[in-house]
Order: structure tokens, then C-alpha cells, then sequence
């Protein structure tokens, strides 16, 4: 019989109804969760299950679901969000194996598929890279045969994001409990990814001269600072920042009190908070404070690739703009958890050593250790547009990452046994009844 899979939340659009059609030509029978509306309407599905219980109900009914649908591997997005805390916990408990997706390591063109958890919880923390255990490639090989990602996605998530909130208000009655990362007002977060459209165009028009004013002021003298969404989990669970405040408040303590008075700093604007947050009044009052006036910029539409290349290093928590930065041969400096925190490849002084000595790259150990995560863990691809015909995603696929989610009967113990279920004869498909009847 084919292998059982759980899908539970994916990114907000039809990528996991897309991910359970090629899991499906790969021999795997696919289940999926849905804890709201906004999942249901992007995943109809027969074999949808709608969860409308408690969340302090969530681990026992996981664990249930896990047993009686013999599930064998769950797929997710997001690996800090509660839901999926908790699954991964309950799946550790069974011996399941979690597949994690998330934004991609290397950007924009790749998105991260990881066993286990991707940034602070991936296996990678736990290994010592050499340049002799990485895969040899050269400069010249490694863009090669990468499928670019389409430019004009903006209005297609912001239409997905739209749907999927006022899906999520329509059906709340069936989906009472459900406790969302964000809110779920569903007028206000509309009008939120409108006035992100405008803002764009407003930051195009009044910026378009600050990078060249910076190099031409500072030339390489300054650093740049890429500030996360504020709502990333990523943050509180992998570094020892409580919020992006607190990391903007830290990084512009120590380079008042460390960085030569020739030296600048770039914050810039994450694009997809650019609707969510503001932070130039904590700006202006922090600068005011330290006597940094002159000295720091906040910008939000300038272009990163040239930002990064011309600067004298990056610091950040635990962004994938820290990749970008070591494809610029711009020296990187992290404050959280991150998996290109290696020696050679990141700064491993103090940050207060940094801002005067940021140190030097490793470009051979990079470029080797660039192309063993397209290899293991990256798929060229994207979670709103496809890139390829080649599959129901539209995801190109390395040959180890495509074998590792492939179903092939060769491998099977002939002596394998299915699970037990320890609640039999239970009926996933009436959530409401489970809900409120079982064990």
C-alpha cells in the first residue's frame, strides 16, 4: 500500500493543493488538516479533515490521527507556528518524520524543504563543515540551470492573502477556536496589503536617490542592517531578541559605542512588513539619543543586491539576506541562530569587534557549501508562481532531494507491520464528534 502523508498549514495560496497533486504521482496517499477557512479554500480535497476543536485539544488529536490514518511523514510550513510546534513534538513521540518548508535559504529563486526544521531547529546546527565534505563546483557552475523567479508576484499574493482572510472571517463558526499567528480582521488586513502596493510606489519614487548618496557620502564605510517581519517567529524562538525593536535598539547601542565616527548604517525594511510596521519615529528618537544624526539610514525599496555589495559588512539576526550578503563577498555578522553561521563563511568575534575588523570569506568554502544546500534542501522554485512544467508545483528538483520524497516499494521491509490504532474505529472525517466524544 502506498505510504500515508500529512499535510497540515502551507504558505496562503493553492501551493500544499499543488504539493498533495505531486506527491501523488510519487506514489504517496495524501491526507490534509485544514484549521481554517482560508486552508479550506485553497485545499478541497477528498481527504481534508477540518480540525474545529480546542487547541489544548491539538496533541491528543495529532497523536490519534497519526495512528489511525497510519501516517508515516508530515509535511508543514512554518516549523515555529503553534500548531506546528506541538505536531512536531507528537510526531517525535511516534517516530514520524516532519518535512519543513520555508522561504529559501538562497534567495529569491529557491524555497527550503528540511527534515526535522529549517534555521535554529535544522540537523545542520549540529554539523561541522569542510571544504572536503562539501560537493566541488566552480563560480561559473553554480547559477547554472536555475530557474529565475518571475518578477510581478506581488499582486498575486496580495489577491491570495485577501482570499484567504476573507475565508477565514466567512467560516469562523466552523473553525471557532482556531488561534491564527496574526490577525484576522479581515478589513484591516485587506486594506493593510493595499497600502503596501502604494507604499511601494511611494518609497520608489522618494528613494531613488538615497543609495547613490550613501555610497557617494560613505563609500564603503557603512553596514547594512536587514530588519525581519515582526511577527517572525524565527526571532523569539532562535535568538535572544523579544521583538525587532529590540534588535534595532541592541545593534544601534553598540554601534554608537564601537564603530568609527567615519562609518554609516543602513537599516532596511522587510517588503512584506512594509504594511505592518513603521519604525522611523524609534529611529529618529534612538538617533536623537546616541548622537548618531547623519549617520543612519532607513530605507525600504533600494535595490539590495547593489546595497550589499558596496557595503563593508551585514549584520543581522538570522535573515537568508545573510546568503545574499556572502554571494556579494560582504562579511556577515549573526546575532541569532542561523545554519550559515559557520567558521570561514561568518564572523565569529564579538559585534563589537566587528563594526572596525569584519573579517574576510571563505569564497571556495561558500560556493561548495552554497551548492550542497540546493542539493539537500533548497528547490528551485516559488510558493506563488511555477517556474517549470515539468510537476504540479512547478518546484525543480535536485536527484537526492527528488529520491528522498519518492515512494519506492524496493525499500519497504516485507516484515513491516502497521501501526496500531489506539482508538479504533474512529471517524476522522466527523471532527466535531471527535472534538467532543473521544478519549
Amino acid at each position: 500500500m502506498p505510504p500515508n502523508v500529512l499535510l497540515l498549514q502551507g504558505p496562503i495560496g493553492p501551493f500544499f493543493s499543488r504539493f498533495a497533486d505531486e506527491l501523488t504521482d510519487r506514489g504517496f496517499n495524501v491526507w490534509k488538516v485544514n484549521l481554517n477557512g482560508g486552508d479550506r479554500l485553497f485545499y478541497r480535497k477528498p481527504q481534508s479533515i477540518n480540525y474545529s476543536g480546542k487547541y489544548r485539544d491539538w496533541d491528543s488529536y495529532v497523536e490519534r490521527l497519526i495512528l489511525n490514518k497510519e501516517i508515516e511523514r508530515i509535511y508543514l510550513y512554518g516549523d515555529c507556528r503553534s500548531y506546528h510546534r506541538v505536531a512536531r513534538k507528537v510526531a517525535k513521540r511516534l517516530g514520524v518524520r516532519v518535512f519543513v518548508f520555508e522561504e529559501g535559504y538562497i534567495r529569491p529563486n529557491y524555497i527550503t524543504l528540511e527534515e526535522q526544521g529549517v534555521n535554529g531547529h535544522s540537523p545542520m546546527l549540529n554539523r561541522k563543515f569542510e571544504l572536503s565534505q562539501l560537493p566541488t563546483t566552480s563560480e561559473r557552475a553554480m547559477l547554472s540551470g536555475e530557474n529565475l523567479l518571475p518578477k510581478q508576484t506581488f499582486s498575486r499574493c496580495t489577491v491570495y492573502s485577501m482570499a484567504y482572510y476573507w475565508a477565514c472571517r466567512l467560516h469562523h463558526k466552523r473553525f471557532p477556536e482556531y488561534q491564527h499567528h496574526r490577525t484576522l480582521k479581515v478589513v484591516s488586513e485587506g486594506a493593510r496589503w493595499i497600502r503596501s502596493g502604494f507604499r511601494k510606489l511611494h518609497y520608489q519614487r522618494v528613494e531613488k536617490n538615497v543609495l547613490e548618496q550613501i555610497i557617494s557620502e560613505y563609500g564603503d564605510n557603512y553596514f547594512v542592517c536587514p530588519l525581519q517581519v515582526h511577527c517572525d517567529q524565527q526571532v523569539v524562538v532562535h535568538s535572544k531578541f523579544n521583538s525587532i525593536e529590540h534588535f534595532i535598539g541592541d545593534v544601534l547601542t553598540s554601534f554608537a559605542r564601537h564603530a568609527a565616527p567615519n562609518k554609516a548604517i543602513v537599516f532596511k525594511h522587510h517588503p512584506m512588513d512594509r504594511a505592518y510596521k513603521n519604525y522611523s519615529l524609534l529611529f529618529e528618537s534612538l538617533v536623537g539619543e546616541l548622537g548618531l544624526q547623519g549617520r543612519v539610514f532607513y530605507v525600504h525599496d533600494v535595490c539590495l543586491p547593489t546595497l550589499l555589495k558596496n557595503a563593508e559588512g551585514t549584520v543581522l539576526i538570522n535573515s537568508t539576506v545573510g546568503m545574499s550578503s556572502l554571494f556579494h563577498d560582504t562579511p556577515v555578522k549573526t546575532l541569532g541562530k542561523a545554519i550559515y553561521d559557520l567558521p570561514g563563511l561568518t564572523a565569529q568575534h564579538s559585534l563589537k569587534s566587528f563594526w572596525n575588523k569584519p573579517g574576510s570569506i571563505n569564497r571556495g568554502l561558500f560556493v561548495s557549501f552554497r551548492q550542497y544546500l540546493i542539493e539537500t534542501n533548497q528547490l528551485n522554485g516559488s510558493f506563488i508562481a511555477r517556474l517549470t512544467k515539468s510537476s504540479s508545483t512547478g518546484l525543480s528538483w535536485s536527484d537526492s532531494l527528488s529520491a528522498e520524497h519518492q515512494y519506492r516499494p524496493e525499500l519497504i521491509d516485507s516484515k513491516h507491520q502497521p501501526r496500531l490504532c489506539v482508538v479504533a474505529g474512529l471517524d476522522l472525517q466527523r471532527v466535531d464528534v471527535i472534538d467532543k466524544k473521544a478519549a
